[in-house]
């Protein structure tokens, strides 16, 4: 009796280790993306069947007004991928450069109803809605494809450190009242989780983005 129940242990435990290995590799790396679930960016691949799987950390909910005056909340992205990042009108260093690399992705993506552009500034006392209409005016910006968006700082702030994880700095110091000032492209996909993140002033940084959004694309 003691030898059966021996070998049932046996059979229950290689069982549980099949199971268990089998549901690790039901995620691919070659051809799914990684989740980000907190300011630590570090990648997760987690299978759908799972409990994590419902736990995803997703962007929050948001009211903020781009540079048409219109209205423009996270329903809008509902069912969309998206990119994200943060700049202000005014900057005289990096912002030129990642305006120049989302215009590539505006480009690329402007007759793909899959594919959108959020830029949130974060110097909303100075960048008022007639002056993001006429920075996108002035870059060839399209509302319908590229929403700038200003809005309640505090929100824009919240947004980028705690949706998005943009503010890297933040991590380090938790100081709320520091300036956002970030190189970050945040690639979001249709259920609103974060799948990547790419320095965009890298043009090399871009192309993968790209890679990426079609990789998303093929999830459904």
């Amino acid at each position: 009796m003691k030898k059966l129940n021996n070998t049932l242990v046996v059979f229950l435990s290689s069982t549980f280790f099949f199971f268990s290995c089998k549901k690790k590799e039901e995620v691919d790396k070659t051809i799914t993306l990684p989740f980000f679930n907190s300011a630590l960016m570090t990648p997760e691949w987690i299978a759908q069947d799972t409990e994590e799987y419902r736990k995803i950390h997703k962007v929050a909910k948001f009211q903020l007004t781009n540079q048409e005056g219109k209205l423009i909340t996270n329903k809008a992205y509902n069912g969309k991928i998206y990119v994200a990042d943060f700049f202000f009108v005014t900057c005289p260093g990096i912002c030129p450069v990642l305006e120049k690399n989302m215009s590539i992705l505006q480009e690329k993506y402007m007759k793909d109803d899959e594919v959108f552009l959020l830029s949130h500034t974060v110097m909303p006392t100075k960048d008022s809605v007639p002056v993001l209409k006429q920075y996108a005016v002035e870059n060839d910006i399209h509302s319908e494809k590229w929403n700038l968006v200003t809005g309640d700082k505090k929100e824009l702030y919240d947004l980028a450190r705690t949706s998005y994880f943009a503010d890297e700095d933040f991590v380090k110091t938790q100081d709320e009242d520091a300036f956002i000032h970030t190189e970050n492209f945040v690639l979001v996909d249709k259920q609103g989780r974060i799948r990547g993140v790419y320095n965009g002033t890298i043009k090399l940084e871009i192309q993968r983005l790209i890679r990426h959004i079609d990789m998303l694309k093929k999830e459904g």
